[in-house]
């Protein structure tokens, strides 16, 4: 299934209130923005020791598939983090990938 951002987008919304309305249920307030944050270094951690699996340096079974599922984590606590913070994540982006083009090719 394709998704286009503002499908993505719309759809980490989704899921993120659903977690909001667990923490709120289950702890009495859902996470903070600072939580958000400290949940995906949480979730980098778990990326590093996947990506450290696949390339033969750790044995953890399943690790492709759950290098899979923990980019998908990963990038949705991005997309969850900047919309939380009022970031067009699309927009900024393109814009640095736009900056990162033009130092690249002031470097040819």
């Amino acid at each position: 299934m394709e998704m286009n951002f503002d499908a993505m987008l719309e759809r980490a919304r989704n899921v993120r209130k659903r977690y909001a309305e667990f923490e709120k249920a289950k702890y009495g307030t859902s996470w903070t923005n600072q939580e958000l944050a400290l949940g995906f270094v949480g979730d980098v951690g778990d990326l590093v020791k996947l990506v450290m699996a696949v390339n033969g340096r750790r044995e953890i079974s399943d690790a492709r598939e759950k290098l899979e599922h923990e980019l998908a984590d990963c990038l949705w606590s991005i997309i969850v983090l900047a919309d939380a913070h009022t970031i067009d994540l699309e927009r900024a982006f393109v814009r640095t990938m736009d900056e990162l083009e033009r130092r690249l090719s002031v470097n040819d």
